[in-house]
């Protein structure tokens, strides 16, 4: 390698270049620019004669690195740690070579690649996949996740139990491997029909053959499932065995809430700026129901309205939801497809009240300058209206992709400015009682 004819190359080169000479003066020899703000250092000549022992912080990695090097004369793609200047840790890839002279190793070249930000995305990755699994583990009912050839891709406890306990054994499989072929090729054709339509399969009864000879009868939805670019890749299906409950509905509504529940969580896994959103605007709605003086049967739903207010999010590629500058008008036009993407999946659930409407009217302002349907105010639901403050209330509080967040100076300026034409002047009213007493700080996040 020829420093002083590509020294110009390698400063401008975005991963760190290094040469780490062996012997008496053991220690880095050359770096480049890339190197040096990797390792926090404001000058590459600070790294000039720093040794191994100064640079992977592992002993373990470190030994094991000039192993493969010995060994091999080479190392690709070596994952471990390195320690910055200010004592900071970062994750780095390292690819480098033995160079010999005269038969005898004098000293390492290679590159390293900052990979900090990318480790620390899969592990929250992981732990959010983990996070998941606890939830549905947590449910008494069997949840199946299927690709678009039926297969079972992600199953819960209560599944795998019904099937023997070992999910390894489940996986891959589809239902004509556990149920009698009758009753796997309505199940495969009900698959089927959600992936071509997009329509889901709510509370449907059937009865099922177990692998114990023992037949019971179950209640089950299945769901669309979609990628990033808002197609449909599989389903998810939701089970409860209802053989030995009398009061069949009020199952099937908890059932159904559980299912539409751990898709709010895909939904919130496949885009951190909703994690905390609707949890958010659930509390500043139920603190505006009570001053409403509304019942406890009124405020929780009020929260599931809440919670699930954006899952028509889930049909809408990511690149736009989590898109850092100014949506085109395209864009925003499918942004507001959200209402209509929930209201077609919930519409036909039978709730004890009108979840569908509520989410479907959560962004109509009481002039008629809203969507998707432009009601006016005598047309929109109490709940909705209530949405409609507490969603922007949390909005613009929050850092969003396209900007920072606004404060909420800001957003108690824009309730005043559009009560009474945009948002409900009672509820405003409420909001700005409950801000004051709270000395205008942003009540919902010591909950």
């Amino acid at each position: 390698m020829e420093y002083n004819l590509t020294n110009t190359l390698f400063e401008h080169l975005g991963v760190g270049i290094f040469k780490y000479q062996f012997g008496i003066k053991e220690g880095f020899v050359y770096s480049n620019r890339a190197l040096s703000k990797i390792l926090g250092f404001s000058d590459k000549r600070e790294i000039e004669g720093l040794n191994l022992e100064k640079f992977i912080i592992n002993k373990v990695d470190r030994e094991e690195f000039i192993r493969r090097l010995k060994r091999d004369g080479k190392v690709e793609l070596y994952e471990t740690t390195c320690q910055t200047k200010r004592n900071k840790v970062v994750w780095v890839l390292i690819s480098a070579q033995l160079v010999y002279e005269k038969k005898v190793s004098s000293y390492i070249e290679g590159i390293i690649q900052d990979v900090t930000k990318y480790k620390g995305a899969n592990e929250k990755l992981e732990n959010e996949q983990d996070s998941l699994q606890t939830i549905l583990d947590s449910i008494p009912d069997a949840i199946y996740f299927k690709d678009r050839e039926n297969r079972i891709t992600r199953v819960n406890k209560f599944y795998a139990k019904g099937f023997g306990g070992k999910v390894e054994k489940i996986l891959g499989k589809t239902d004509f491997d556990f149920f009698p072929e009758e009753q796997a090729r309505e199940m495969f054709s009900d698959d089927t029909q959600v992936l071509k339509t997009g329509n889901p399969i709510v509370g449907k009864i059937e009865r099922t053959l177990l692998p114990d000879g023992t037949w019971n009868q179950v209640i089950t939805t299945k769901v669309p499932m979609y990628n990033n670019k808002g197609k449909i890749v599989g389903t998810m299906g939701i089970t409860r065995d209802m053989t030995a409950h009398a009061n069949a509905e009020r199952d099937r509504y908890t059932m159904v809430l559980n299912a539409l529940m751990v898709l709010s969580k895909a939904l919130e896994m496949r885009d951190p700026y909703t994690q905390s959103h609707a949890r958010d605007v659930g509390i500043i709605a139920q603190r505006i129901g009570k001053e409403l003086k509304m019942s406890n049967e009124q405020l929780m739903h009020l929260k599931i309205a809440s919670e699930l207010h954006d899952l028509g999010k889930i049909g809408i590629p990511l690149d736009i939801l989590i898109k850092p500058g100014k949506l085109s008008d395209l864009e925003y036009s499918l942004i507001k497809e959200h209402t209509n993407n929930c209201y077609k999946l919930i519409k036909n659930i039978d709730f004890p009240f009108p979840l569908a409407d509520i989410i479907y009217q959560h962004h109509e302002r009481i002039d008629g300058s809203g969507y998707p349907q432009g009601l006016i105010g005598k047309d929109i639901l109490l709940e909705a209206k209530i949405l409609a403050v507490s969603d922007v209330l949390e909005s613009m509080t929050t850092n969003r992709p396209y900007r920072v967040a606004l404060g909420i100076k800001n957003a108690i300026k824009e309730l005043k400015s559009g009560s009474g034409t945009k948002y409900d002047p009672d509820i405003v009213n409420i909001v700005l009682k409950i801000v004051k007493k709270s000395d205008n700080m942003i009540f919902w996040k010591d909950k």
